[in-house]
């Protein structure tokens, strides 16, 4: 290794550039050769959890990347319906290809009442699950949708069945820590959000344009 560093040291830079160069034209055959192989098109599952900052926000990327495309997209939050959220506000702005609905009342340790959750979780995810069936949509965010899974509120079997039907060419996005491990391997793309530092622990509050 050390060799190759005095090497190194010791070119010109024209020979960097052309060592450069060749390196990466190598790199771009063989990512070439590694894309021609993948020819499929289909709906994906995707889901966004862990316990880091940014399940949901990732998730809207998503949707707003696809109405860059002019895709037709649903959104159910299903525990943020007590937040008035920039993304919904810019969102509402798309009437011809956006159709959000919050459902929720907010997180459940703020209602305090289990029963109230559950009709208002069974609410949301009827509402998703026919976006999701319907074909109608390209994409359908169901946004912390993990939460509402993690404490019970709706028989997990009934998700997967819906997931599972899905139209061939529907992509889902399911945010939200905990995902449950039948989720996990359902689904096509999982990425786990890791916390390494957040603003909450430091004292400072949810502020607007950043959590909301």
């Amino acid at each position: 290794m050390a060799e190759k560093s005095e090497k190194l040291k010791n070119m010109s830079e024209a020979e960097l550039n052309a060592r450069h160069a060749e390196k990466m034209k190598k790199k771009k055959a063989a990512r070439d050769k590694i894309i021609a192989t993948k020819t499929e098109e289909k709906g994906l599952i995707m889901v966004h959890t862990g316990k880091g900052k940014g399940k949901s926000t990732a998730g809207f990327g998503v949707i707003f990347r696809a109405l860059g495309h002019g895709m037709k997209v649903g959104i159910v939050q299903f525990v943020k319906g007590a937040w008035q959220t920039g993304e919904r506000h810019v969102l509402e702005k798309f009437p011809d290809l956006v159709t959000i609905t919050a459902m929720g009342e907010g997180f459940t340790w703020e209602t305090q009442d289990r029963q109230r959750d559950i009709a208002a979780a069974r609410t949301a995810w009827d509402k998703a699950a026919a976006m999701i069936l319907s074909g109608d949509y390209d994409i359908v965010l169901c946004d912390e949708l993990n939460i509402v899974l993690r404490y019970d509120y709706l028989p997990l079997e009934e998700i997967l069945d819906v997931l599972r039907r899905k139209p061939e060419m529907t992509h889902v996005i399911i945010t939200g820590r905990n995902a449950k491990d039948e989720l996990i391997e359902l689904a096509d793309l999982v990425t786990e959000m890791e916390m390494v530092k957040h603003p909450f622990r430091s004292g400072i509050k949810a502020q607007k344009g950043i959590e909301f």
